[in-house]
């Protein structure tokens, strides 16, 4: 009876941990990807490794040159199309808000103008010739991440007033490298 016992505990050990995992594994963020985001040329904002309970989850330079920090597991959709419960893009083109004629609501952002939509959960604060634009699950996930953001790469307190919007750089005009075609050469 005890041997079937132990055989019964031994063949469902790995069943139970196995219930326990998660399928899409939380991984840490590579360090020359943070890197990647201290050497960018603009501010880069974030809310640190941990925030609100939430593990940084991913951190991506797109095509366009912006930056974007996830934090926590997909709330939304999976691999490709994750929703997390927190991301905070910063867009070197402060001469484009997004938002179009979606309806949106303006506050104040530690001192700054801010564009509120989708009930709060959507901030887009330009700032320092940057937009930063907050994505959360809630309204106050919002809030607190747009209170205590801060640059990787720059030197800014949480309770610091956030530095004034800069004129608009033009960086929306200028064309992305792989938007520019390569010198024709003559044929051999």
């Amino acid at each position: 009876m005890r041997a079937a016992a132990l055989v019964i505990a031994l063949l469902s050990s790995p069943l139970a941990l196995s219930a326990c995992g998660d399928t899409v594994q939380g991984k840490p963020v590579p360090h020359n990807v943070l890197e990647g985001l201290i050497a960018a040329s603009f501010p880069v904002y974030w809310v640190g490794g941990r925030f609100s309970g939430l593990q940084i989850s991913e951190a991506v330079h797109d095509p366009s040159g912006a930056y974007s920090t996830m934090y926590g597991p997909c709330v939304e959709g999976g691999q490709g199309t994750c929703t997390p419960a927190l991301r905070i893009v910063t867009s070197p083109d402060n001469s484009f808000l997004p938002g179009g004629s979606t309806p949106a609501r303006t506050s104040t952002v530690r001192g700054q103008r801010a564009l509120e939509a989708a009930g709060g959960r959507t901030l887009v604060i330009p700032t320092a010739g940057v937009v930063v634009d907050i994505y959360a699950r809630s309204r106050a996930l919002a809030r607190a991440a747009a209170a205590t953001m801060v640059p990787i790469n720059r030197v800014l307190s949480p309770s610091d007033p956030l530095p004034r919007a800069k004129p608009d750089t033009g960086f929306g005009r200028k064309p992305l490298l792989s938007q520019i075609p390569r010198p024709l050469t003559p044929a051999p």
